[in-house]
């Protein structure tokens, strides 16, 4: 059976989520992206401990950011998964691009600033 998500989606494979920090997210939207998504390993079945635990703090710190710079906290979001559940994480991907679609284009890269903390 193939599972489809939505032709939008670009995936970024890391060995976990906790190696992406806040900055990596910015990253994303200063570059252009209209939402981030992350998708870590069910809480308390991480390889790597706590890298789940961490990415969630770092991406409750980054909606923070995104909602002072007014880009909005509300076009990232995080799930916990088990890698067997290819269906849920393609329910997921469809739920999350309906979303960013019905908040329009982000506002990121004509932010003020925004890109120049980030690259800068």
């Amino acid at each position: 059976m193939r599972l489809s998500y939505p032709p939008a989606i670009k995936i970024v494979k890391v060995p976990c989520t906790g190696r992406v920090d806040a900055i990596h997210i910015l990253e994303a939207f200063a570059s252009g992206a209209d939402g981030v998504c992350l998708v870590g390993c069910l809480e308390g079945d991480c390889h790597y401990m706590t890298g789940n635990i961490r990415a969630r703090k770092r991406v409750e710190y980054a909606k923070h950011l995104l909602d002072e710079a007014g880009v909005g906290g509300g076009r990232l979001e995080m799930y916990n998964l088990s890698s067997a559940d290819g269906r849920r994480f393609a329910q997921v991907m469809r739920e999350i691009t309906e979303r960013v679609r019905k908040l329009g284009p982000s506002p990121a890269t004509t932010v003020s600033g925004l890109k120049s903390r980030v690259s800068g």
